[in-house]
C-alpha cells in the first residue's frame, strides 16, 4: 500500500488543525481500501459483523452527508445511501452496491463537506438540532474525527483479515 496521506501540522490555528486531522482520517480509510478487488472490499471478514470495507465507505458517505448537509446546512436532500426503511443499508447492501458509485459518492460528500466547513466559523451552529440540542461546527469536526478514527480501527482489522496488510 502506498501512503499518500498528508500529516497534520504540529502548529496551526484550531480550524486548520481540526480540518487537517479530519482529512488525515479520511485518507486513512482510503489507504485501507487500496489495492483490493471489488470482492475483497465487499468481504465481511470479521464475522459475525456485517462490516466490510465497502460498507465503511458507504457508511462514511452517509455520515458526511448527515453532518455537513443535513445538520449544518439544513438540506432536505435525502440520504444518498440509506432510507428510513433501510437504516442499515450502508453495511448490509454491499453485495449489490457499486464500488465505483460508493467511492464517487464518498469523495463528492467529502468535497462538499470541505466547502461547507471552509465557509463556517468553528462557533457556527447547525440549522438542525440533534437529540434536541444545537451542534456547533467545532463539535461536528471533532465528532467526525472520532467517527473516522473508530471506523479506521475497524478497517485495520478488516484489512488484516483480508490480506494480512497492517499499518498506521
Amino acid at each position: 500500500m502506498t501512503d499518500p496521506r498528508t500529516d497534520p501540522p504540529f502548529i496551526a490555528d484550531e480550524h486548520r488543525m481540526l480540518a487537517a486531522w479530519l482529512d488525515w482520517h479520511r485518507q486513512t480509510l482510503e489507504v485501507k481500501c487500496q489495492g483490493l478487488s471489488q470482492e475483497q472490499l465487499r468481504q465481511r471478514s470479521v464475522p459475525p459483523s456485517d462490516m466490510s470495507l465497502l460498507g465503511l465507505v458507504r457508511h462514511m458517505a452517509s455520515v458526511e452527508w448527515a453532518w455537513f448537509r443535513f445538520f449544518l446546512e439544513g438540506s432536505d436532500r435525502p440520504d444518498p445511501i440509506k432510507g428510513p426503511d433501510n437504516l442499515e443499508g450502508d453495511f448490509r447492501d454491499v453485495d449489490t452496491a457499486s464500488v465505483e458509485e460508493a467511492f464517487a459518492l464518498w469523495h463528492a460528500e467529502i468535497a462538499h463537506a470541505r466547502e461547507v466547513s471552509a465557509a463556517l466559523s468553528l462557533e457556527a451552529i447547525g440549522t438542525r438540532k440533534r437529540h434536541g440540542e444545537d451542534c456547533s461546527h467545532r463539535w461536528v469536526l471533532v465528532h467526525m474525527i472520532e467517527e473516522y478514527a473508530r471506523h479506521n480501527g475497524h478497517a485495520d482489522l478488516l484489512r488484516e483479515r483480508i490480506d494480512g496488510a497492517t499499518g498506521e
